[in-house]
Formats: C-alpha cells, structure tokens, sequence
C-alpha cells in the first residue's frame, strides 16, 4: 500500500465510529478490531493502574480486559459505547486478582508516587514540577480511600464518565452514584487539607 493510500486509511480509521467498528469487527475485519484495540487500550490501562497502582498488574488486567473485550464481541449492545463496557471488564478483572492474592484494594496504592510519575503529560518542567507534587498529594490521599469511593472518583473526575456510564459500570442506580461520589469527594477533600503521613 502506497503513503498516500495508507494515510487514507488511517484518517477513515479516525473517522469510523466505535458502532461501525464493531459491526466491522464482529464480520471479522482484524483492521476494525486493531483500530478499536489501538483506540481504547490506553484507557484501559490508566484505570487499571489508577486502582492497582503497579505498572506491571495495571499491563496485565489491561491485556486480559482487552483479550475478554474481543471475546465478548458478539454479545456486546451495540447501542451501549465501548468504554463503560471495557471499563466494567477492567473492573472485573482488577477484583478477580484482588481476590486471587487475598488483598486489600488499598494495599496496591501504597502512597502514589510511582502513578502520579507515569501520568505526566506535561512538556513544560516548570510547571510540571508543581502539577506532579500536587498528583502525588491527590494520589496518596486516594490511595487511602475504600475501593467503592476510589472507582467512583477514578471514573468520575479521572475518567469524565457520566452518571448514567458510571451506573452501568458499578451496576447501581444513578441516585447511588450521585450520593457515593459526593461522599467520596468530602472524603477525599479531607484527606487532602489534614494532610500528614499518608497524604
């Protein structure tokens, strides 16, 4: 394939929506599937990491999401969008290993340092110096939250999903999400302003 025919290519990929993706996936199209895998997988990781806090456990939740994701293909609702989906899956997958090594969720996050250094984004190291202390204040302080309140603030204020994406997600109504988050963040907020060890 020439330059010009795979620029092509790559722009109608940007263009196609993950519902037409996944109808091309599903006819066994492997460029659809690589596409969709190429679009989500990044996100896939940063919320495994974000509730495991260990690159290594993050890769491989991530990958066996992704593996479950293409399985589970021909069953998905193509009305639904992809993310709450592989969102719910990583969920899944980050529990399953939760309860193989009989750990507390908390003990992955042991202080956020390592989470916060891999998710700058910043090309200005000025200005990145006060934005990665303020990420290791953030992530130390939900590294101490419950697993229930630390998946609702990753998703809400992380992810920017919705109230209602978060509903399917966590498999509770949207009144439950609004009052967990709310809990959740006046938590957070004061673990965030008392400070000491852990923060």
């Amino acid at each position: 394939m020439d330059e010009s025919r795979m620029t092509s290519a790559v722009a109608q990929d940007d263009e196609a929506t993950d519902r037409e993706l996944i109808d091309q996936a599903r006819s066994g199209q492997w460029d659809a599937q690589d596409t969709l895998a190429r679009r989500h997988r990044q996100g896939a990781f940063v919320l495994a990491l974000q509730m495991l806090g260990n690159r290594d456990d993050a890769m491989d939740v991530a990958q066996d999401a992704m593996l479950r994701f293409f399985t589970t293909l021909d069953s998905f609702n193509r009305d639904r969008r992809v993310q709450p989906w592989l969102f719910t899956i990583v969920r899944n997958q980050v529990r399953d290993l939760w309860r193989r090594r009989q750990r507390r969720p908390g003990d992955g996050l042991v202080d956020g340092e390592a989470l916060a250094g891999q998710l700058v984004d910043s090309a200005n190291p000025e200005a990145d110096l006060q934005r990665q202390q303020l990420r290791k204040s953030v992530w130390r302080a939900v590294a101490t939250l419950s697993e229930t309140k630390r998946e609702i603030i990753v998703l809400r204020d992380f992810h920017d999903l919705s109230y209602k994406d978060i509903s399917d997600v966590l498999k509770i109504p949207i009144g439950t999400v609004m009052s967990r988050l709310h809990g959740a963040r006046k938590q957070l907020k004061a673990k965030l302003e008392e400070g000491g060890p852990h923060v």
